[in-house]
């Protein structure tokens, strides 16, 4: 983090990036109809997987806009560097962050595993330790397949935490610490440009679900709370992913 400090570019252009990247995060979700006018996904895993698709080109989209302003002023020796990968100590960089962030989503997942499921007969047959341990674990095992089977899981888990991690964090906060700001100022003002990525959600609660505007509010402002938690991390010790 220090190194970005020596290198800058200007707090105007830092910004443009960011509002940029995260317009597009949004905005190329809708670009399958839209623009190249493919018809509407008929079942819930083809639109998932084409919004993974969508996900995914626009986080490359976003490595590659980052690299292209900063590489020129850093020299592209340092371009792994630029977004967090690093050497030194990377097991603890790598580790630490990312099971404090997985903390967010492990509600969801405890509830899938806890969640009543249909008896079967030898599930009564629980007469010594053994098989309830062998009944338990072929009960959780079964709750993972169906948890990886899951296009929703994919998108709960996997997709959506490593996309934005990449967007929001690996991309933007190397670009507002190139353009001049402060650490936690970065840390208050990363947010913003996450709620613009999330603003299509307040309007979907709002208009479509016919949520209350305080309890629509609630919910995405739960989301750029815990942005605030993530930016520090990162700026504490700079890894790939928080």
């Amino acid at each position: 983090m220090e190194e970005l400090k020596e290198v800058s570019i200007s707090k105007t252009m830092s910004i443009i990036a960011c509002t940029s990247m995260s317009i597009l995060y949004v905005a190329i979700l809708y670009s399958p109809t839209l623009i190249l006018r493919l018809p509407s996904p008929s079942t819930l895993n083809s639109f998932m997987i084409r919004r993974f698709i969508c996900a995914a080109v626009s986080s490359v989209v976003s490595i590659f806009l980052c690299a292209f302003l900063l590489i020129p002023i850093s020299g592209f020796s340092s371009m792994f560097g630029l977004y967090g990968i690093r050497a030194d100590h990377l097991w603890n960089a790598v580790f630490y962050p990312l099971s404090l962030t997985t903390l967010l989503y492990i509600g969801s997942f405890v509830a899938m595993l806890l969640s009543p499921k249909k008896p079967r007969k030898e599930d009564n047959v629980c007469g010594d330790l053994f098989w309830c341990l062998k009944n338990s674990i072929r009960g959780f095992l079964e709750r993972m397949t169906s948890i990886t089977s899951n296009v929703s899981a994919w998108r709960n888990y996997v997709v959506a935490p490593l996309t934005e991690e990449v967007v929001f964090r690996a991309c933007m906060i190397p670009l507002l610490l190139c353009g001049g700001f402060k650490p936690y100022t970065i840390i208050f003002f990363s947010p913003v440009f996450f709620s613009l990525a999330h603003l299509n959600h307040f309007l979907e609660l709002y208009f479509q679900q016919n949520y209350t505007f305080l309890n629509a509010s609630m919910i995405v402002g739960l989301q750029l709370g815990y942005t605030f938690k993530v930016s520090y991390p990162f700026l504490s010790s700079f890894p790939l992913f928080i």
